[in-house]
């Protein structure tokens, strides 16, 4: 028997709660509410296939998981996924001037081989490096993660061997379905402290009849290093929690709204079919005594077998007309009906926006983004959204997308030095001595959306010339390295000079005081 509190309802116990979520709450209405307490891996990996498919499904035929992708895609890669090679020449005890040599020849030469149109830096030769990028980005949206292999690969015409090969999650499982273990969790073989050392990838196979088997095939296992360091498998995620082995797709915390919004849609769509459907009726009236007749008298069934036959007969050459001008002639006693739909929309446009925000929050984007919607914002309630979707963006982008790119660079760079293809400056340290220090590198990815250019413009301006900010970082927002521009703006200015063409107006803007423009001209 529990001890109550002075208000004889509430269970003493929980009136003195420290956290009133801990308990029963306000009126007993988390009494059932008792979830389990389980690890990241205990939650995730039962539910790990199914929870991929279902994700794999919206992805492929909801518009709004498809553009919820899209999104990631295109704001946290963009266009053109460009490195800004930030060589640690400090520490590896460089000349400063060689090792700036080295960085943009370096950087040259990776988009190079990466960006090249025959994409020998992908295994099956259909993405660039920019692609390859892009497609692991989607695959962490719907898979919670993503994989690829390093191979090495002799083909015409390609200076370099290293080559990409991407891994679908879904590939990567236990051998023959073998249960879970301490040190093999979902594909992935750890060590005591649960850092991965390899990973079981399951090879295609098909059946008799052409078709890709499910349930067949091998499984070869493939280190995450080599016995020098090199990089072998990369395998990108966030874990949300210590022990987490693989990653949960961002779909898991929206997915039952959002098939569930589908649903609403279609069933909509079809409410508003039906009643479009049907313009007028054509209403009959017969008393009682025919009805019965007719349908349960002697000879019922023909009876009204002729009746309708004359009916149809009768109104298919009576020229019965809607769009036109000619007054229908009906048989006596029927009169023409109009129908019109009624609740066309009932609440559907505000509980569809309601779970549209719901949606947004948990891929991580704003309402505005998500459903195109831009109608009901002010301007600094748009910037407010967009510097929020930015923060997550460039979070994203160091987690997942740089990493990819980072741990691919470092592939690249190590076979570039092995063969003599760049030849780096003097160092104390070799590569494999402080690996980190020779492949450290910032990406450029998709520049910030502007909402007001001129305003923004002028921000970054003001940053620079108060000193909080630089040329390198503000270009970077914009999506553009600062070193090729300036080197364009250098030889468009010298170009016009030849040309006879004026400077440019913001170098005008920008000239020497009077009395110093006076003494060069004297």
């Amino acid at each position: 028997m529990d001890l109550l509190a002075s208000d004889g309802v509430t269970p003493l116990r929980q009136h003195l709660a420290a956290y009133t979520g801990a308990s029963h709450g306000f009126g007993g209405q988390l009494s059932n509410w008792n979830p389990s307490s389980k690890s990241a891996d205990a939650a995730l990996l039962p539910q790990l296939k199914q929870a991929n498919a279902r994700a794999d499904d919206l992805v492929r035929n909801h518009a709004l998981a498809t553009g919820g992708v899209q999104l990631h895609v295109d704001n946290i890669v963009g266009s053109l996924f460009r490195p800004s090679y930030k060589l640690n020449y400090k520490v590896l005890g460089m000349n400063e001037q060689d090792a700036r040599t080295f960085i943009k020849e370096a950087e040259q030469a990776f988009i190079e081989f990466a960006e090249s149109p025959q994409c020998y830096i992908d295994a099956e030769r259909k993405r660039t490096f920019t692609m390859l990028v892009r497609a692991i980005t989607a695959g962490h949206c719907h898979h919670g993660e993503g994989m690829a292999v390093a191979e090495w690969i002799n083909r015409p015409g390609s200076m370099f061997r290293t080559a990409i090969k991407l891994v679908s999650p879904k590939r990567v499982s236990n051998p023959r379905g073998s249960s879970n273990t301490n040190r093999l969790r979902a594909g992935v073989n750890t060590d005591r402290h649960g850092a991965a050392l390899g990973y079981w990838v399951k090879e295609d196979t098909y059946s008799d009849y052409g078709d890709l088997d499910s349930y067949g095939g091998n499984w070869k296992y493939v280190k995450r290093e080599t016995n020098w360091g090199r990089t072998q498998f990369i395998h990108v995620f966030e874990p949300l929690e210590a022990g987490q082995t693989r990653g949960a797709n961002l779909f898991l915390s929206s997915m039952e709204q959002m098939k569930s919004l589908s649903t609403l849609q279609d069933t909509k769509l079809q409410n508003a079919i039906i009643n479009a459907m049907y313009a007028a009726v054509i209403e009959s009236e017969l008393d009682s005594e025919q009805a019965f007749q007719l349908i349960s008298g002697e000879g019922g069934a023909e009876q009204m077998q002729k009746w309708m036959s004359y009916m149809g007969d009768y109104h298919a050459t009576a020229g019965i007309k809607l769009g036109g001008a000619k007054v229908p002639h009906l048989v006596p006693g029927e009169h023409l009906k109009f129908t019109q739909s009624n609740n066309a929309d009932n609440g559907f446009t505000d509980l569809e926006a309601s779970m549209l925000r719901y949606m947004a929050a948990g891929l991580g984007v704003s309402y505005e983004q998500l459903s195109r919607d831009y109608s009901k914002v002010s301007y600094s309630s748009a910037r407010a959204s967009i510097n929020e979707a930015w923060r997550y963006t460039m979070g994203k982008r160091k987690v997942i997308a740089a990493k990819f790119a980072s741990l691919v660079f470092g592939i690249w760079l190590e076979e570039a030095l092995h063969k003599g293809i760049l030849t780096a400056p003097k160092s104390r340290f070799s590569f494999y001595e402080r690996r980190d220090a020779w492949t450290k590198c910032d990406w450029i990815g998709a520049g910030k959306l502007s909402i007001d250019g001129l305003k923004e413009v002028k921000e970054s301006i003001l940053r620079i010339e108060g000193g909080l900010s630089t040329y390198e970082k503000e270009l970077a927002l914009m999506g553009e390295d600062y070193q090729e521009t300036f080197e364009q703006q250098a030889r468009e200015i010298a170009e016009r000079k030849a040309q006879g063409l004026p400077p440019p107006s913001w170098i005008t803007s920008l000239q020497l005081s009077p009395e110093q423009t006076e003494m060069e001209q004297a």
